[in-house]
């Protein structure tokens, strides 16, 4: 395999090789990864030949950027990583940005900032571009304003199942385009992406915590303040134990709480008043809202990892008091089965809306999304991701029809069905047929697969 590879200039590595685990690594040690070989790719070219290779040898093909994304075990396949991948450039009078597909959030919030300009990026300032943009992308600062990320793809430079280098825009390959926006990494290895960015220097923004007990009167105030505030103000609750170190601040230190996070794209003086329905909701903990630079992002959900690795998805058509209420019985003090973490996030606004040039983003419609995540793993993790499975069960009445494909776990991203139910039969249908052309032996299974028609 290596004398085949001899051309490609990043590594080619095989199990036992030295590096081969360093580069297989993910976030989730419950889910190693472990391919035939993997190919550490440092531009397009080596990604043309590692595609080609594999076609050729008939290994399916996965994908990683940054070590957080969700990839199935690429078992008998052939891992292409593009970490490596770090070219970007900023375009300050056309407001865009080139990104290669290795390039995380706040490596571009560092370099549109001094612009006065933002992405529409997203909780964690360590995602990665790419991975982040192809399942839709949904910002907790930006997005009820400007809507999902692929909403503002300009470009993108993906190798297809074929070999071929394409440069895809809505006047060339409009199909691949629409699914390549939305159907995470299905339709090949996409090495670059160009995408609008917006005048945003300062946001207003951070946390207010209480303690965890009173999760239900904050849930209900929160829940009736959603629904009145403008699309400038994006906000979501997370029910979260706070570590006991010394870096946590004192008054949270070593207990459960309820953390409202809120962005706002307005003045202080507006967010006040907005906000205030919320302070008044329950005792304040601590209370972190207030104005900051936008490369501060990551401050609104002080998230270390985007998500943990045991967790279930479910999106919500509404959230009625009898959902709520459900959800502090799940999350609450009294609950038998807490999970580690709730987390409920209010879309709504431009995520609603349809883009100039129509995607495949599954969850536009869908007013709230919740994720509930389990501690452990190890031998406990299949057991953990069952028990989350059946806890949130009990929101089925209000369940929608899709939901948000990045925050699908791993065992669901792996689980076709539950792929399927993500995206609804119309979209998985249209994605299907884009598939047959353009992958038709399904090289790229690894990644939320879609199975050609």
């Amino acid at each position: 395999m290596r004398l085949v590879l001899r051309d490609v200039a990043g590594p080619v590595l095989t199990p036992g090789s030295d590096g081969y685990a360093a580069e297989c690594a993910t976030a989730d040690p419950d889910r190693p990864l472990r391919p035939t070989a993997v190919v550490g790719a440092t531009g397009e070219d080596d990604v043309r030949k590692a595609v080609s290779f594999a076609a050729w040898q008939g290994l399916p093909v996965a994908v990683k950027s940054a070590a957080h994304q969700v990839v199935g075990s690429a078992d008998g396949g052939l891992l292409i990583t593009t970490g490596r991948m770090k070219s970007l450039s900023v375009e300050a009078a056309t407001r865009s940005v080139r990104a290669g597909a290795g390039v995380l959030w706040d490596e571009v919030v560092a370099r549109t900032a001094p612009l006065g300009l933002a992405p529409v990026m997203g909780s964690a300032p360590g995602v990665g571009v790419v991975g982040y943009t192809l399942g839709g992308g949904l910002s907790p600062l930006l997005g009820r304003t400007h809507g999902y990320a692929a909403d503002h793809v300009l470009r993108v430079k993906v190798v297809t199942a074929d070999g071929e280098l394409r440069t895809v825009t809505p006047e060339r390959e409009p199909s691949l385009f629409w699914a390549l926006l939305g159907g995470k990494g299905n339709f090949g290895v996409v090495t670059e992406i160009e995408f609008r960015v917006f005048p945003v220097t300062r946001f207003q923004g951070g946390g207010i915590f209480f303690a965890g007990e009173r999760l239900a009167g904050v849930l209900e105030a929160w829940r009736r303040w959603v629904a009145t505030v403008p699309e400038e103000m994006s906000s979501s609750l997370a029910v979260r134990p706070m570590p006991g170190l010394a870096s946590v601040p004192r008054a949270l230190r070593g207990s459960s709480v309820v953390h409202v996070r809120v962005g706002h794209l307005g003045a202080a003086e507006e967010c006040d008043r907005l906000v205030a329905p919320l302070r008044a909701a329950a005792p304040v903990l601590l209370d972190t809202v207030g104005t900051r630079p936008v490369t501060a992002f990551g401050e609104i959900h002080q998230d270390a990892d985007p998500l943990p690795p045991v967790h279930r998805t479910v999106a919500l058509r509404a959230l009625p008091r009898e959902a709520a209420d459900v959800l502090v019985r799940l999350a609450g003090p009294g609950s038998v089965r807490r999970p580690a973490r709730l987390e409920i996030r209010a879309l709504g606004g431009a995520l609603d809306r349809e883009p100039e040039v129509p995607n495949a983003v599954a969850s536009r419609g869908v007013p709230f999304v919740v994720v509930v995540s389990a501690a452990g793993g190890g031998e406990r993790a299949g057991a953990l991701g069952e028990e989350l499975a059946q806890a949130v069960g009990g929101l089925a009445p209000w369940a929608a029809d899709r939901s948000v494909v990045n925050f699908l776990s791993a065992q669901e991203a792996t689980d076709e069905e539950a792929v399927r139910a993500a995206y609804g039969p119309v979209r998985y249908s249209r994605l299907a047929e884009v598939k047959r052309h353009y992958d038709p032996a399904n090289l790229f299974r690894f990644n939320h697969n879609i199975r050609p028609v």
